[in-house]
């Protein structure tokens, strides 16, 4: 491998997450009544108090619960804690099965699982207070929460931490007047489970005409994963849903068009100079056994004698096995000719033996399978005979270079010969197995000309040569191909060059799987999701408006969220944008400052704010209005009562007007 190669080749991080510490809980916070920001997103929580530049804890919103180790009994202390929580989860591929989250795309519905991760957040801020957290809360909720969701978020903080107020949200649009893009933005906030297209003009988000697109990051990653393991079988369990992630978030790009640069990658100098190698974790074989040159050869040498000493002992044995039956069949032969019918009947009866024909057939059957491993067993006398005057390579290479290499082109083309000859074989007994082949055809042909030869048949040597063409065992020279490819592997082991590095077996070649996995956004199709993609829902937002508030919005497209920063996401929104609006009109996008953080920022101004108090929902308002009350402002969501519930008279039971009810008192 050349030197820039090895340059050129990525190596993956495996990040590992750092246990948080438990935050000191200073007095200034504990009687300042600070409020407490929370960033409660569907890949990451982020938490911090107002008066903080940057968040205290940022992590997975994942809990996990290890399974019970069995081998333990129930009175020893567990080893691992029963839960691990965000930043606790040290390895996350370890419990990947058993991990679980608050969330369902984006929206909380699992409140057991954020309950643990409220307790994970107040205990490590160092929150000793009992009883209760003496500190207003400013948390980010979905766009367009269902009220339901937030009545039982309402009830938890109140109820079940005591929380003096608390206000909820929308994160992307905290970030929108983190960044001070002015009244007026087509936000487009890209997120790990969707993407969410909110139109906003002069201050009032029109919910109406906002549209949600049901992908995000964790789609992305799936998709990913799939396809490197679809790739690369064999490295299957390497190709981890947390590389799969690694990859995504440093070295996947948006296509500027996803089309030309499909046709790039396939011209194979282009693949060459563009191709990403990323080098996966390995055991480099140790090909160091401590032995020195001559012990090697040695060694070598004790394995091919015990191999001849397996083989000859084989044929020992069979040829024992066949000289016994021999015999038996011979005493049998002897009692026909002798005349003993009656004895001769009785003794066939322990053989497949039909009649006296059939008794010579088999002897003649016999005769040739001795004659034949005596040939073998003299000709492995001789094998080993050579094996202790030559070199313990088996095959005795020539010094000189060129002589040297012509005789390894030659070795290695007898063994390739030696090997398509023993596959051959093995398929043309699978065939003859099977029905309906050629193989068969002419195996039963032969079978049937057999059959029609009559009492003549054998009485020439030519004619056995027929059962080599219908037998499904090993051919005659099977065994002794086996032992010439042995040989030939022996040699070609010793003298040929050794392969190229292992660590090229263990690459994974990314070309076109770092454009096609975030090409999602745009094409939902590719992993069979019907709908439209990103551009299209923009366009489709775009009709809904006035030419005006088109301009406005178009002059202003905001991105942000942490799936927004993908390489060349902003060059092709502007593509998209100068496609689908009109002629000669403007348009601008915008990337936040920060797409993973903007929204806590966004949220620490708010909560810092003078206003703050007033639209916060105190702990009497929530008693008073019902959990799923919120108080409006900038940033939130509108909040619309939930209609009473229809009560269908129409199921009640019907009451007998004449049917007289009497009140029965009952004397304790």
């Amino acid at each position: 491998m050349d030197t820039d190669e090895i340059e050129n080749i990525l190596v993956l991080k495996d990040y590992k997450t750092v246990p948080d510490i438990v935050h000191e809980y200073s007095p200034t916070l504990k009687f300042g009544h600070i409020p407490l920001v929370i960033d409660n997103g569907s890949y990451q929580c982020r938490v911090g108090w107002s008066i903080n530049e940057e968040p205290n804890l940022i992590f997975k919103n994942y809990i996990a619960r290890p399974r019970k180790d069995r081998c333990k009994k129930d009175a020893e202390p567990p080893v691992t804690p029963p839960i691990q929580i965000g930043n606790d989860i040290v390895n996350i591929e370890a419990v990947r099965f058993q991990l679980k989250t608050q969330f369902d795309k984006n929206v909380v519905t699992h409140f057991e699982v954020q309950e643990q991760v409220f307790d994970y957040i107040f205990s490590h801020l160092g929150i000793d207070s009992e009883g209760s957290v003496p500190h207003p809360i400013a948390l980010t909720e979905a766009f367009v929460t269902p009220n339901y969701c937030r009545q039982l978020m309402s009830e938890l903080l109140f109820e079940g931490y005591g929380v003096p107020g608390v206000s909820y949200g929308v994160d992307s649009l905290f970030s929108m007047y983190k960044n001070d893009i002015g009244d007026s933005a087509l936000i487009i906030n890209c997120g790990y489970h969707t993407i969410h297209i909110i139109p906003v003009i002069r201050g009032r988000v029109i919910e109406e005409h906002a549209r949600r697109i049901n992908l995000g990051g964790s789609e992305i990653i799936c998709y990913l994963h799939k396809l490197l393991q679809l790739k690369y079988p064999v490295h299957v369990n390497a190709i981890t849903m947390s590389r799969a992630e690694e990859i995504v978030h440093e070295h996947s790009s948006i296509a500027l068009d996803y089309q030309e640069t499909i046709k790039k990658w396939a011209n194979p100098d282009y693949y060459e100079a563009n191709v990403m190698r990323i080098q996966l974790p390995y055991v480099q074989t140790v090909t160091s056994t401590g032995l020195t040159a001559e012990q090697q050869k040695e060694r070598k040498k004790e394995m091919a004698r015990r191999l001849l000493e397996i083989n000859a002992r084989k044929r020992e044995e069979r040829l024992a096995d066949d000289e016994e039956n021999l015999n038996h069949l011979l005493a049998i032969k002897d009692m026909i000719e002798d005349g003993d019918t009656d004895e001769f009947n009785e003794a066939i009866k322990g053989f497949d033996i039909k009649s006296y024909e059939d008794l010579q057939r088999q002897i003649t059957n016999i005769n040739m399978r001795i004659e034949k491993n005596k040939q073998r067993i003299a000709a492995a006398a001789t094998a080993e005979e050579n094996l202790e005057t030559r070199p313990a390579g088996r095959l005795n290479p020539p010094t000189e270079p060129e002589a040297f290499q012509a005789w390894l082109t030659d070795t290695r083309a007898k063994y390739r010969e030696l090997v398509a000859r023993r596959e051959a074989r093995r398929a043309r007994r699978a065939a003859m197995v099977k029905r309906r082949t050629a193989a068969a055809a002419e195996r039963m042909r032969v079978i049937s000309r057999l059959a029609a030869a009559g009492d003549d048949f054998g009485n020439q040597d030519s004619d056995w040569d027929a059962y080599k063409s219908i037998s499904r065992e090993a051919d005659s020279d099977s065994e002794a191909d086996g032992e010439r490819v042995l040989e030939l592997e022996e040699a070609l082991r010793e003298y040929e060059t050794p392969p190229a590095n292992s660590s090229q077996h263990h690459q994974l070649h990314l070309a076109i799987e770092p454009f096609r996995a975030p090409e999602l956004m745009f094409q939902p199709s590719m992993m069979g999701n019907v709908e439209a993609g990103l551009a299209e829902t923009m366009e489709y937002v775009f009709k809904h408006f006035s030419s005006e508030d088109q301009m406005l919005l178009a002059n202003n497209v905001f991105l942000t969220g942490g799936s927004s920063q993908f390489p060349g996401l902003k060059e092709r929104l502007e593509r998209e944008l100068l496609e689908m609006r009109p002629f000669q009109s403007t348009h601008k996008v915008i990337m936040a400052k920060n797409p993973s953080l903007d929204a806590w920022y966004g949220a620490r101004d708010f909560a810092g704010s003078n206003e703050f108090e007033s639209w916060c929902i105190s702990k009497e308002e929530y008693y008073e209005m019902g959990g799923e009350y919120l108080k409006d402002h900038y940033a939130s969501n509108k909040y619309y009562k939930s209609p009473a519930p229809i009560i269908d008279n129409t199921l009640a039971p019907s009451v007998d007007a004449n049917v007289v009810k009497e009140e029965i008192v009952v004397d304790c």
